[in-house]
């Protein structure tokens, strides 16, 4: 396998502060990369920016926020533009991996547990639990996206 490159470098570039702690038992140098990529994701729900959220992913990324799926990183920009601005203004998320898997070369599996920690609160309510598969493109210039991100509640 190709490197993914170094983690702490990959969160530099971005701006985003490196939580080793996050990576739990994955810690290989490429598994860490791919992880990047959620952090990246919470340090935008932490920010409320919606342009750091979209950067995330390739232009023609997919994410299924509830109900809604949103088809480029424009449509996801502007989705949650509103997000952070309305329901979700001072939210945040958190999670953890439970599963990294390469599926090539070029292309990782990650799968997270965590949720959305509303304005107010300090932990994620049992309502907002999720488990999510993120599907994560290295690119072209070394940097890895997000392609796909798709969550579904853990109780109904």
């Amino acid at each position: 396998m190709t490197g993914w490159g170094d983690a702490s470098a990959l969160l530099a570039d971005a701006g985003v502060t490196e939580d080793p702690g996050y990576y739990k038992r994955f810690t290989e140098p490429d598994e860490k990369a791919a992880l990047t990529v959620a952090m990246r994701i919470q340090a935008a729900w932490a920010a409320n920016d919606p342009d750091a959220f979209a950067d995330v992913f390739t232009a023609d990324g997919s994410l299924l926020m509830r109900d809604d799926q949103l088809v480029s990183s424009d449509e996801i920009r502007s989705y949650m533009g509103r997000l952070f601005t309305t329901t979700h203004k001072g939210a945040r998320v958190k999670g953890w991996p439970i599963s990294v898997q390469f599926l090539s070369d070029g292309v990782a599996m990650v799968i997270t547990e965590g949720g959305v920690i509303m304005p107010g609160a300090d932990e994620i309510a049992p309502e907002n639990l999720i488990r999510a598969t993120w599907v994560i493109a290295r690119q072209p210039d070394g940097r890895p996206r997000l392609v796909s991100h798709q969550s579904s509640p853990i109780k109904g």
